[in-house]
């Protein structure tokens, strides 16, 4: 009550908001006839003049009024599309760093090329995110023509590039690319073995398209680049089958949950499931039962508990959770002998990615194909971070303000609304509720024959395939023409939507968001043209069909206007308000007529899960009758409770996930940190002295502290270290004369300063840094890859420490800190020892040249789980594995000089070793 009043009294935050960058956008207008009367050839000249002044000390600020002017007249001179005083406001709000809400069909894409072009200015480079390769290899080339004429580059990032064609798109002034893509080439870059393999060249500013679905919704589950791990197909198949004799729990039927066996109450069954988080739990007696099933199939011997046998309990949770919480075309479809996941935000097929952790697997064992290699985690990373990365990001989307205070909190970002370019006329009506799905969809069925009979085009939004493709089956049998848009059809996605505001148009779509294609009202005449003139066709036969879909779309827009324009039926309350509001959206853009209405079941998922067990029970003794739909107070305030138990719970998962990933991230960033500088510093074997001398003086010190408890004890434990990480080898008695004397750290200094002095005379202080940095790198990224295993299964012990009163997140940090340092001191000690310890050897003439052996090279896989957890195998990284790449030297020719070695005969390297146990292996 009192924020209402003081906003009567000082201004909502939305008018203040909006008040703050008028100044700015008068100062704009003002110079319209300015940038009006600028030749073509003016304006890259007037880019290499706000460069200049850049250079010269002024700030993208004060040069802002004249570039978006500058832009503005490009923009209609080069698209024919004069950018909206709000459009410019927008692009103020970007360049400040900020968010913008602006309702669809109000011309983001257009509104953020302002922001993009001034900050592209400083050379620093802009990277523009959007959902799909779609939007951004369209957006890059409809707003290119806008950079291009004002004298930038822009680049595009696709998933089947390569790496010179990334590296020469991020070279650009303006990138477009997927927010999946930017993630993992960042990934890439520093596993790389050398500086110009890089792609990327820094995180200066970005712009996020649709900020609310990749920052939150997609946010819930990191990036993974993966690679192979052992084959675990036979067990998994095994488990499959094994896993369908299983039987749920029994729930009380008069309370629908499950028996409390802390109350004493019986729990018969083997598992029981949660399908609101998607898990499985297994009771005692399916424990039980699982052992027993393994014994008899020969699968281990013991207990189902003992260390080796373990894993299968992980094996039969995805197997279960497969077959019981993951459903064919609502989860994931089969397509050409492969399972593809199905995006619960946007509807479409996320090709090429894999659910981690073993459930893809588990689902292919399921549906009977063919199952692909279980992955390991080689980098990872999670949006929240990566997106961290930049010294100034800015979003847009049609959605934002309900999420304002998670992207305050967790991004530091703003959110402003910008209002309409002309007042929304759209009808939101009140949401139908009926007692079960069929009668919701008949009564679907008859609104859509009512408004199809006058011509009115409808377009209804569906929450799953398996919807989608229910409610056409009923449209076809009723003789109802529509056309489906959903993942199974992705590829007619464009003529699809541009045809949905079309006299009569009935369009099934299963979700909305993302689709970055505005609905027009009778269609959409410039898709139309291109259509009809054909892709390949000159300029001026496809203006000629352009005039003439224009005459022939004025006539249809006047008609479906006066029929109330687009209506759009949502058959679903979908868990987020926003996804609701997205497809609300589509209709009444640009001041057009239009109407929008909800159908809802008490047995849709969202009521069954999240509006209370005993709901549909209640409405029925409060008299709900079958066939008729209710408004009641009571429901209204049900389903708005249930959608913010949903958000609530998703942003629960997301802090969980940024609060671990902080952990992991503050590590990952030193590793890369240091990385980097091995890869760029030319000097590495100072590097190793200076590890050399550490780890000596440390060494030294805890002789120091020994010796006077057990001199001779001490003294032999020194000379050993000291043989097995330098290779010097010190009797005893001169240890104890150097101890003595107080100069054994500098006698032992010598020594190695005598050896690298040798080695770098033998091989050259050229070759000995490139073996130091490839030694590095190497021991670095294995050493990495098997500390993302210990977190990660860190991460899983530490949950069972909140039985014993003890913070998990705590646990982890502490735990983590501890492996992280250890892990540090054991590269340096590595490196250092292994440095000293190498032999450099002179060709032998008549022995076999030995060439080094390349180890198999293995493709990595990348993978975002925004749906569950997955891997693409289609999305493989072009370039080798980082590992394995670099440790595969050119193959050199074997020569054989002299007699053949035989596999036992000791290695002529000199090693002392049999050959088949050295450069034989």
């Amino acid at each position: 009550m009192s924020g209402n009043i003081l906003a009567a009294l000082l201004g909502s935050k939305k008018e203040k908001d909006i008040k703050a960058v008028l100044p700015l956008l008068h100062r704009i207008n003002e110079l319209e006839p300015w940038a009006l009367s600028l030749s073509d050839a003016d304006f890259p000249k007037m880019t290499t003049k706000f460069k200049d002044r850049l250079s010269k000390g002024e700030t993208l600020d004060d040069i802002l009024p004249e570039a978006f002017a500058l832009v503005r007249e490009a923009a209609r001179r080069r698209l024919g599309e004069r950018p909206f005083d709000v459009q410019l406001i927008g692009g103020i709000v970007l360049h400040q760093g900020k968010i913008v809400e602006m309702k669809t069909g109000e011309g983001k894409t257009l509104s953020s090329v302002t922001a993009a072009y001034l900050n592209a200015l400083t050379g620093q480079g802009v990277h523009v995110i959007t959902v799909n390769d779609y939007l951004a290899e369209r957006d890059s080339q409809w707003m290119g023509q806008i950079y291009t004429f004002l004298g930038l580059s822009v680049g595009c990032i696709l998933s089947s590039m390569d790496n010179v064609a990334r590296k020469t798109s991020y070279a650009c002034d303006i990138t477009y690319g997927t927010n999946n893509e930017f993630g993992f080439d960042y990934l890439r870059d520093n596993m790389v073995w050398s500086l110009d393999q890089k792609v990327q060249r820094g995180h200066a500013y970005c712009i996020i398209d649709e900020i609310d679905s990749i920052l939150i919704d997609e946010a819930r589950t990191p990036l993974i680049i993966s690679g192979p791990a052992d084959d675990d197909t036979y067990k998994v198949n095994e488990v499959n089958r094994l896993a369908l004799s299983l039987v749920e729990a029994k729930k009380n039927p008069e309370t629908g949950e499950y028996p409390d066996e802390s109350k004493g109450e019986v729990l018969e069954g083997d598992f029981k499931i949660d399908e609101k988080s998607k898990r499985v739990m297994f009771t005692s007696e399916g424990m039980n039962h699982i052992e027993s099933l393994l014994q008899k199939r020969g699968l281990i011997k013991g207990s189902l508990f003992d260390p080796a046998n373990f894993e299968f309990v992980h094996y039969f949770t995805q197997a279960v959770r497969a077959q019981r919480l993951f459903n064919k075309d609502v989860d994931y479809v089969v397509q050409d002998n492969q399972v593809q996941i199905v995006d619960e935000f946007t509807g479409r097929i996320l090709h090429g990615r894999r659910y981690s952790e073993g459930l893809h697997e588990a689902i292919e064992a399921k549906e009977r194909i063919k199952i692909a290699r279980r992955n390991r985690t080689l980098a990872t990373i999670t949006f929240q971070n990566y997106f961290r990365l930049y010294k100034k990001l800015a979003g847009m989307t049609g959605t934002a303000d309900t999420e304002s205070e998670e992207f305050n909190k967790i991004y530091n970002l703003d959110v402003v609304v910008i209002p309409t370019n002309r007042p929304v006329v759209r009808r939101d009506e009140n949401d139908l509720v009926y007692l079960n799905e069929t009668e919701k969809f008949d009564a679907i069925l008859n609104e859509i024959k009512t408004l199809h009979t006058k011509g009115q085009p409808i377009l209804v939004g569906t929450v799953s395939i398996e919807k989608s493709e229910k409610l056409s089956a009923m449209l076809t049998k009723n003789g109802i023409r529509h056309e489906v848009l959903n993942a199974k059809n992705h590829a007619r996605e464009a003529l699809i939507i541009s045809e949905a505001g079309a006299k009569g148009a009935v369009t099934i779509a299963t979700n909305m968001a993302g689709r970055g294609t505005d609905i027009k009202l009778g269609g959409n005449p410039e898709f139309r043209a291109r259509r009809k003139a054909g892709t390949e066709a000159p300029e001026e036969k496809y203006r000629e069909a352009l005039l003439h879909e224009y005459d022939l779309w004025a006539r249809d827009y006047e008609e479906v206007k006066s029929l109330g324009g687009l209506c759009v039926i949502g058959t679903e309350r979908h868990e987020s308000r926003r996804i609701d509001n997205q497809l609300r959206g589509r209709s009444g853009r640009q001041g057009d007529p239009g109407r929008s209405i909800f159908f809802i079941s008490l047995d849709d998922d969202l009521m069954r899960l999240f509006g209370g067990e005993n709901f549909k029970q209640l409405m029925s003794k409060a008299g709900m009758k079958p066939g008729e739909p209710i408004y009641h107070p009571l429901l209204n305030k049900s389903i708005e409770s249930a959608q913010k138990k949903v958000e609530e719970r998703n942003f629960e998962i997301r802090k969980h996930l940024l609060e671990y990933d902080d952990v992991l991230n503050k590590q990952r960033n030193f590793i890369y940190e240091q990385r980097n500088a091995i890869l760029a510093d030319t000097d590495l074997i100072e590097r190793v002295r200076t590890s050399a001398t550490e780890m000596l003086e440390d060494r030294s010190d805890l002789l120091d502290q020994s010796i006077k408890e057990n001199q001779n004890k001490a003294i032999a434990d020194f000379c050993s270290w000291l043989f097995d990480t330098f290779g010097i080898d010190l009797s005893p008695k001169q240890v104890a004369d150097l101890h003595r004397s107080g100069t054994i750290i500098q006698e032992i200094q010598k020594l190695l300063d005598q050896d690298l002095s040798a080695k770098i005379e033998s091989a050259g202080a050229e070759s000995l840094n490139f073996f130091i940095r490839f030694s590095y790198l190497q021991e670095i990224d294995e050493k990495w890859l098997d500390h993302l295993e210990s977190m990660e299964a860190l991460r899983e012990a530490v949950y069972l420490r909140s039985y014993a009163q003890k913070n998990p997140l705590l646990e982890y940090k502490l735990e983590g800190s501890d492996i992280f340092e250890s892990l540090i001191l054991s590269i340096r000690h590595n490196i250092a020892s292994k440095v000293f310890r190498v032999r450099i050897q002179q060709k032998v003439e008549q022995t076999a040249t030995i060439p080094s052996r390349a180890p198999r090279i293995e493709v990595a896989q990348t993978s975002h789980q925004s749906v569950g957890s997955f891997a693409g195998e289609s999305e493989a990284v072009r370039q080798e594995s980082a590992i394995a790449a670099a440790a595969a030297p050119p193959a050199a020719t074997v020569i054989r000089q002299g007699q053949k070695i035989g596999r036992n005969d000791p290695c002529p390297c000199g090693s002392g070793k049999k050959y088949k146990h050295c450069h034989g292996r």
